[in-house]
């Protein structure tokens, strides 16, 4: 693997790509787990380092996604690239593997914007969980 430069770099994550009110926080189904489709996000634009999944995933702790990116290493969806630099640097990117779902969360992100409203009110309606 040739080391990526900064002017390789994809541009840097909006820190509030992830607004409250996206419907990728209503989905009611998840690829793989709670984070894994936000983090195939992140990645979609090329190789990301931890603190910049930090910046838009703020709401997940440190613990729980370097376990998700564990986990999906583990799976094949994601490549792990350490640098032996100082200080020492680390890269996350998709592998082909992990794009493929990519169509899957577009279509996912697809069905929620067009079902949101009915989602949204079937869950007011059916008042808080037990």
């Amino acid at each position: 693997m040739t080391e990526a430069t900064d002017r390789d770099r994809a541009a840097p994550l909006d820190p509030d790509m992830f607004h409250p009110l996206c419907p990728s926080s209503v989905m009611p189904f998840r690829v793989g787990d709670k984070w894994s489709g936000m983090v195939i996000r992140c990645l979609q634009d090329g190789p990301r380092r931890f603190g910049e999944l930090r910046v838009p995933l703020k709401a997940v702790t440190p613990k729980v996604l370097s376990e998700t990116l564990r986990a999906m290493e583990r799976d094949g969806l994601v490549t792990r690239t350490a640098y032996e630099e100082n200080p020492p640097r680390v890269d996350y990117a998709l592998t082909p593997l992990g794009r493929t779902l990519i169509p899957l969360l577009d279509a996912a992100r697809a069905w929620s914007e067009t079902h949101l409203p009915a989602l949204l009110a079937a869950r007011h309606a059916a008042g808080p969980r037990a």
